[in-house]
């Protein structure tokens, strides 16, 4: 006797659609007799079952909701006549807006509700529906599958088709956040109602969607809406576009030759699976399980057909059927998996319920338990449930009641032969770790008439690196321009949105998208401007040395005594020192060789210009000493010639020192001056001491043209001080345009301009001063005498 009462004590309810959902009705059967066979779940009680069909009629719905309610035929609102087992929970398939409107009944009464069809995105609100279960996931997670499908893809540029719903707007605006969010942009969304479709407003968005520049199309509506738009459209036959669809279908095996399909449909859909041993349990079906009906008939004659896949079809006398059944030819067994799991799902927690604490009750107490627990107390234990499925996969609710599945994204491929052939081509898991929720099992069949595989869609063409985007005001920021980065900047991205600097060592490549290392320059030896001045340093150095010579071999003729040998001496040994400091400019700076390039660069055009002074005051001093009585000629002599040469380089010297003792000269990597490469140079520390000696430098010069200046027109046969002037000409002249000269150059060629005006003036000095002395020596002996130095022209 106790066994007939737990027979009929937990009753769920279920709600069927129309013929397609029989496997559904039929999987539930499956499911509670495997669970009242399994000696591990629910032992000693029995799971029975109440079938209510709606026909997806509100209104038949709220009747077999008060039905069960009430237990009677003739249902009363608030009454309870108990003519079977208790009622634990409803398993219900309705459509989204009628589980929503349902669920607010079933959670007067605390009655736990799990939906194997609902996918409606506002009931994961666990305040609003605090009752509420689904076998299968939330419409949020199938927004976030579609952004990372078209992310995957590159996809920017969708157009969405909508139902006039409100979990499909809502949907819409998701999607609209997801995409924007992962730098996308809707072209345009049409929203249409399915009780007022006509052909002309079909017409209207066919030509809308062909008008679109976007290559991809989201279809997101339920499947009644969908079948809306397909009968009023025919079916969709867009040519290059994708076409994304959401709405749950059975993927059927075969299709008509008379449509005009095309391989370029993906559809989300929730994981489906064939259950073990299902097909069997729906090939041997007892007949009188099923509802009694012409449809019911109809249903169970189809599987005769020999068409229908081996796994479900009937052993039959004929195989002939009136009409042709697509659920005969359907992949997966309608919402079979997804019922199967609802099924278990309560079953489990109500063993976990039952088997809490109670294990040494008596089989009435343990009963009188049970009854105490119903309904608002399973839903504790639903909320915590966790098992492995028929198939070894893990089975849980989340946080909102949703169940931990993931999706399959499948590629629809219509064949010549009228062969569909439905391929598992990805899944999206929203509850994997990021990185492999999504991923691509399969190649993707596209249409012959894209132009690239897979299709592109996008607003503009993507930037290639070495550019970056520039969004077009007014519109879209998926609609852009493509604008080169700027000089000294790089890209290494498609689609960048700026460019930026290389590291200070670094430089763009031609393309602009990497940065490479600058190349090191420097005034070296190797290169050819370097063997140049190298080579006219030497010429140089050893024409001085060779006059010098000349100089000491013809010491004690009148001319050179003349024009004080000694002075001669040390004039000829400092522009030599000059020409070899032009040889420190050149090669690797380093720190000796930035230290000595100015110091000695200037020390020794010190000594010069101080010798040259010496000698300009010593002819001023020699012609007033000869006048009588003239008190200068005590003065005359070599000491006071050697004298000023010290005193004016000692004062330099000094000026050197300090420069070099606060803020010395340093190697220098310069690296903006020239684009592309690094300039090894030398820095000059201390501008200021830079300046002044320099200065210093160039007020001697100045003295020294100003008294040889005034000095050239005293008579002498041999005056030197207009050779002195004109000298000081050609340096003064040199020096004041290597300045704008030198401003104007980069990176080495400063170095050169630098030794090209130490060459000039100290060449001027050479060829001016001593030049027409050594021609006088050599090749006019005659007027190197004292009788003609010392004639009068008159």
């Amino acid at each position: 006797m106790q066994d007939i009462l737990t027979a009929h004590q937990l009753c769920p309810h279920m709600s069927l659609a129309l013929t397609d959902n029989y496997f559904n009705f039929l999987a539930f059967i499956y499911a509670i007799e495997e669970i009242n066979n399994s000696a591990e779940i629910l032992p000693n009680l029995t799971l029975g079952f109440l079938l209510h069909e709606s026909y997806t009629n509100p209104i038949l719905t709220l009747q077999a909701i008060m039905k069960v309610f009430s237990g009677m035929e003739t249902w009363i609102p608030n009454y309870r006549c108990k003519t079977s087992g208790t009622l634990a929970t409803i398993i219900e398939g309705f459509p989204a807006e009628e589980s929503i409107q349902m669920s607010s009944m079933f959670s007067i009464y605390h009655y736990p509700q799990i939906s194997f069809t609902s996918q409606n995105l506002f009931m994961s609100d666990t305040v609003k529906f605090p009752y509420f279960y689904r076998t299968v996931p939330s419409e949020l997670h199938l927004c976030a599958g579609i952004v990372k499908l078209l992310k995957h893809f590159g996809w920017s540029w969708v157009g969405v088709i909508a139902c006039y719903e409100d979990k499909s707007l809502r949907a819409v605006q998701i999607l609209k956040e997801g995409i924007e969010q992962n730098r996308g942009c809707i072209a345009f969304v049409e929203i249409f109602n399915r009780d007022n479709v006509r052909s002309t407003d079909f017409s209207q968005l066919y030509k809308r969607i062909h008008m679109s520049s976007t290559s991809v199309i989201i279809l997101y509506c339920s499947r009644d809406y969908a079948w809306n738009l397909f009968v009023n459209g025919g079916h969709l036959s867009f040519v290059k576009k994708v076409l994304i669809t959401t709405y749950e279908q059975e993927f059927t095996s075969s299709y008509s030759l008379d449509w005009i399909m095309k391989n370029n449909t993906l559809a989300f859909t929730v994981a489906k699976r064939n259950i073990p041993s299902f097909a069997k349990f729906v090939r041997e079906v007892n007949y009188t399980l099923l509802p009694s009906d012409y449809y019911t008939l109809s249903w169970w004659t189809s599987l005769c057909d020999s068409q229908c896949q081996k796994s479900i079809r009937r052993s039959c006398i004929t195989n002939e059927t009136k009409i042709r059944a697509t659920h005969c030819y359907t992949k997966y067994l309608g919402s079979s998996y997804s019922v199967y799991n609802a099924v278990y799902a309560l079953a489990h927690a109500l063993h976990d319920m039952v088997t809490s604490g109670i294990e040494n009750d008596t089989m009435w107490s343990r009963e009188r338990r049970v009854l105490d627990y119903l309904p608002w107390k399973l839903h504790h234990y639903l909320k915590n449930v966790h098992f492995k499925n028929g198939l070894g996969e893990e089975i849980s609710f989340d946080e909102n009641g949703d169940l931990t599945i993931e999706y399959d994204i499948i590629n629809i491929v219509y064949l010549p032969n009228g062969i569909k052939r439905n391929e598992i081509i990805a899944s999206y898991n929203p509850y994997a770790p990021l990185g492999q929720d999504f991923t691509i099992e399969k190649a993707i069949v596209w249409e012959s008439d894209f132009n690239e595989t897979p299709p592109q869609s996008r607003c503009s063409s993507s930037c290639r690196p070495g550019y970056r985007k520039s969004i077009r005001e007014g519109e879209p920021v998926c609609c852009y321009d493509c604008i080169p980065c700027a000089e000294g900047e790089v890209s290494n991205q498609t689609d960048g949105d700026t460019c930026w600097k290389c590291p200070e060592d670094q430089w763009p490549n031609h393309k602009r998208d990497a940065c490479i290392p600058k190349v090191i320059t420097f005034l070296s030896y190797e290169e050819p401007l370097g063997i140049v001045l190298t080579s006219i340093c030497s010429f140089f150095f050893l024409i001085t040395a060779v006059i010098l010579g000349i100089f000491i071999n013809y010491r004690d003729t009148p001319l050179v005594r003349a024009n004080n040998r000694d002075l001669s001496y040390i004039l000829l040994i400092s522009l030599m020192l000059c020409f070899l400091c032009s040889l420190v400019f050149i090669g690797h700076p380093d720190k000796v060789t930035c230290v000595l390039r100015q110091t000695a660069f200037v020390i020794s055009f010190s000594i010069t210009l101080s010798s040259i002074l010496s000698k300009t005051i010593t002819v001023v001093m020699a012609f007033h000493a000869t006048k009588p009585g003239s008190k200068l000629r005590k003065w005359m002599g070599p000491r006071v010639s050697v004298f000023i040469v010290l005193s004016c380089s000692l004062i330099q010297t000094v000026l050197c020192l300090a420069w070099l003792f606060t803020v010395p000269p340093f190697p220098y990597l310069n690296m903006i001056s020239e684009i592309g490469m690094i300039i090894i140079e030398c820095n000059e520390g201390s501008v200021v001491a830079f300046y002044c000696v320099l200065g210093y430098m160039g007020f001697l010069a100045g003295i020294s043209f100003i008294v040889a200046f005034l000095a050239r027109n005293l008579p002498d046969r041999f005056n030197e001080a207009k050779y002195i002037t004109f000298s000081m000409l050609v340096f003064c002249s040199v020096w004041i345009s290597f300045i704008p000269t030198y401003l104007s150059t980069k990176g080495k060629y400063m170095v050169a301009v630098e030794i090209f005006a130490i060459l000039a003036s100290s060449a001027g000095l050479l060829g001016c001063i001593f030049l027409p002395k050594c021609y006088i020596i050599l090749l006019k002996p005659d007027r190197n005498s004292r009788k003609y130095l010392t004639k009068i022209i008159r």
